[in-house]
């Protein structure tokens, strides 16, 4: 019984600490680095206000955005990566990449007013599910070249994940968190998206952008 608890305790305590991990992961704010180094500005008072990369390739530099993407993609990457590492079971997982999210938006380094996650939800869903990744891009190339939207064609390519947690990899789990997790991220986008139906004057104009330099 003792050793039984003994194991227990440690799991635990490992469980813990990969999900106290993930989150500073998470709170690492490489928008922000980008935003002071490149230009000496917090890029959460510029464009959208939001500490991403859209809003870094917008404000800051192209390089810079696609740099800041990669870093935050790999956040949610290693934030579920070291969880697995750590032998932690497929919920810890879980819950180590929902709390890079919760680290993205509220970063310990940055007192807690941070991004909304998307690129960080895309690194943890690509890791959990890598078959995802021809359906995700080709579903974010088609709504790109239609809408010219960035930001709503890769929110749209999630669509897929539910769809290959179920059917390539069996899991009710990665199904049930495939859905959760991009809906939880995109209720951090609603005040801005009717701040951009008030300045674009029609949900149409919103969605689709004459092109990709396009943004109100």
């Amino acid at each position: 019984m003792v050793s039984v608890l003994g194991v227990m305790a440690a799991e635990v305590y490992i469980a813990v600490i990969a999900i106290v991990c993930a989150y500073i992961i998470g709170s690492f704010p490489s928008a922000y680095i980008a935003g002071r180094l490149r230009r000496g500005i917090d890029i959460r008072e510029v464009g959208s206000r939001n500490m991403g990369a859209m809003n870094v390739l917008y404000k800051v530099g192209v390089m810079e955005g696609i740099l800041v993407l990669a870093v935050d993609i790999g956040k949610g990457a290693a934030a579920v990566a070291l969880a697995r590492w750590l032998g932690t079971a497929e919920i810890v997982q879980l819950l180590g990449g929902a709390a890079a999210i919760v680290g993205h938006s509220f970063p310990v380094f940055l007192k807690f007013h941070g991004g909304k996650g998307g690129a960080t939800c895309i690194g943890i869903l690509v890791f959990l599910m890598p078959w995802s990744v021809p359906f995700f891009l080709g579903i974010f190339g088609a709504a790109l070249l239609f809408t010219r939207y960035l930001t709503l064609s890769y929110s749209l390519a999630f669509i897929c994940m539910p769809f290959v947690a179920w059917l390539v990899y069996g899991s009710g789990m990665l199904v049930a968190f495939s859905i959760a997790l991009p809906l939880l991220v995109g209720t951090r986008y609603i005040p801005r998206v009717k701040e951009m139906r008030s300045v674009g004057g029609s949900w149409r104009r919103v969605a689709l952008r004459r092109n990709l330099k396009d943004r109100f």
